[in-house]
């Protein structure tokens, strides 16, 4: 196996020849450039080796993801690990809309709920360095994966652990919460395919019928929302829309709009709080 090539290699691998490809541009340490250029070149047996264990771990299911340890998300490598959910191209519209919904208001005070690997709390706080943006989730694991991406990336967020708003930061005030919360149905068959099976369930599904940690959020968030803007965005499943815009009617929420991702489905859904001492009415 010693003078074997990448070429008869990535030929022999029953992996599609991408995945096969960003397993050995990982073994390697190498850009997919590299390998166009050496694809005949002979590797040493430990290296094909560690190819194979790789290799092995993805034929068993295990996501990308976790075996090469990190995901793009809007332009910037997080690092990912099994104590986190993997960062996923729908949730670039949370954060989109709500870098939106920030413009025009200085040094703005921003806090994500149940950050995971902190891709929304960090990518808001790169766009926009001058705000105050804090992140709690209840697991400590994550919020070491969290604390090192914003390290990484150069993100000044702070974190804190504990259950939704039940952190000394959940008890501050802020312009803006968002959150991507567990909000798949328990008995939804989709949790048991794919790689939703390696994923942590519980950054996935609540347990129960997947609307509960949305609820909490939408009833909390009158107690640490403030200022002219006042705003709660959360991204929620397909099928959520209508049960999500109720919640937040019934929590005093105006200007409550839904925005469609990149497939069409209504994925985000925001909501405005009006108090008295900020009496400004705005257009989501």
């Amino acid at each position: 196996m010693a003078d074997a090539t990448l070429k008869s290699s990535l030929q022999a691998c029953p992996l599609p020849r991408l995945e096969a490809a960003m397993l050995w541009q990982h073994v390697l340490g190498v850009p997919r450039s590299w390998l166009l250029a050496h694809d005949t070149d002979p590797l040493p047996a430990v290296r094909h080796a560690a190819f194979d264990a790789l290799a092995a771990r993805r034929l068993q299911g295990e996501p990308m993801a976790y075996i090469l340890g990190a995901r793009e998300f809007m332009g910037h490598r997080f690092t990912v690990t099994p104590d986190v959910l993997i960062p996923r191209p729908e949730t670039e519209l949370l954060v989109e809309q709500a870098i939106a919904a920030l413009a025009g208001l200085d040094a703005p005070r921003v806090l994500d709920l149940g950050t995971g690997s902190g891709v929304v709390a960090i990518c808001i706080a790169l766009a926009r360095p001058d705000a105050q943006v804090a992140a709690t989730d209840d697991s400590e694991a994550a919020l070491a994966v969290a604390a090192g991406n914003a390290a990484a990336l150069g993100a000044r967020v702070q974190f804190a652990c504990g259950n939704w708003y039940d952190t000394r930061l959940g008890r501050c005030k802020y312009d803006l919460v968002v959150s991507n919360p567990p909000y798949i149905h328990a008995q939804d068959a989709h949790l048991g395919q794919g790689d939703l099976r390696f994923e942590p369930s519980g950054a996935l599904t609540d347990h129960a019928d997947g609307l509960s940690a949305l609820r909490l959020i939408v009833e909390g968030a009158r107690h640490c929302l403030t200022g002219p803007l006042a705003a709660l965005y959360v991204e929620h499943g397909w099928d959520q829309v209508e049960a999500v815009r109720v919640m937040l009617q019934h929590n005093d929420f105006e200007g409550i709009a839904s925005f469609r991702d990149l497939a069409n489905i209504e994925r985000v859904t925001s909501g405005y709080l009006q108090f008295s001492n900020f009496p400004v009415s705005r257009t989501p």
